[in-house]
């Protein structure tokens, strides 16, 4: 059965599909070696010319980086907690409030609803730094700072997500929703029950983009809290990175911390990935 499927493959099929396992081989080095780095010893990283593979692993970098944070005022594990606190609130609120914002602007009429998507299209145009000033002064003038809430109200407004969730349920057919309305369901049940489950490949799409925004995120901790005790895993390996750029001695820390800021961010994508490209080549409904 083998032998005839690989008798019916093309030259071509051949070529391409040896092509493409090049190139997705040579586009996971960079991965491969992020892991190799972090385990690599202090003798191996300085070794000239470098070595791509590590030939001694040792967890010593991981316990060399919780230690100098426990010497700290605040623990490694603090910085932790409140990273992926604060990433899973953030995201279940994301993904809460751009699913009803998508599908009330997709599905609903409604005075000034061209007005509101132009400023939703109008905000993809600013970074986030022009925004810092006057987000501060939101949240001081209601007096978030040093807060778990002080870290998701500003990701809580998502251009990016509700522009994506409005052009995927616009693709669900309204002939659904009107089939649920007269067998008597509410709106919220058609949302929770039609509208949410078959928006999960566009959910999964923003819920990468939004994890590793937060994730990664240093402004806030930075710009909106002043007790240590309240800021993320990215601020400390951030603080941490910028000390130790001229410290022969601190590499090793700098290579773990590097891992743990990377390896959530794979496991996402990696567990989402399927659903991305779904929401490439597939509508609402298939």
């Amino acid at each position: 059965m083998l032998l005839r499927k690989l008798r019916k493959i093309t030259a071509f099929q051949a070529v391409l599909t040896s092509c493409l396992t090049a190139l997705a081989v040579f586009m996971s080095l960079p991965i491969i070696f992020i892991i190799n780095h972090a385990f690599k010893p202090q003798n191996e990283l300085f070794l000239f010319p470098p070595r791509f593979f590590v030939q001694s692993p040792t967890f010593r970098n991981f316990e060399s980086l919780i230690l100098h944070a426990s010497n700290a005022t605040v623990p490694f594990t603090r910085y932790l907690f409140n990273s992926i606190i604060i990433a899973v609130l953030t995201l279940g609120c994301v993904i809460l409030v751009s699913t009803m914002a998508g599908y009330v602007l997709a599905k609903y009429r409604f005075h000034f609803k061209g007005l509101i998507m132009s400023m939703i299209t109008l905000s993809l145009m600013f970074a986030p730094e022009t925004v810092g000033i006057p987000r501060y002064l939101i949240i001081s003038g209601i007096g978030i700072n040093d807060t778990y809430f002080g870290h998701i109200l500003p990701a809580l407004a998502s251009p990016v997500a509700v522009f994506m969730l409005v052009g995927f349920i616009s693709q669900i057919p309204s002939e659904l929703l009107e089939a649920a309305k007269i067998d008597g369901a509410s709106h919220l049940g058609i949302f929770a029950r039609i509208v949410l489950p078959l928006s999960v490949p566009a959910v999964a799409t923003i819920s990468i983009l939004t994890f590793q925004g937060v994730w990664g995120d240093v402004e806030t901790s930075t710009l909106f809290m002043q007790e240590e005790t309240m800021r993320t895993l990215a601020f400390y390996v951030n603080s941490l990175l910028s000390g130790l750029q001229n410290s022969v001695a601190g590499q090793n820390m700098a290579a773990a911390a590097g891992l743990l800021m990377f390896l959530p961010n794979l496991i996402i994508f990696l567990l989402f990935q399927k659903r991305v490209l779904e929401t490439m080549v597939h509508s609402g409904i298939k």
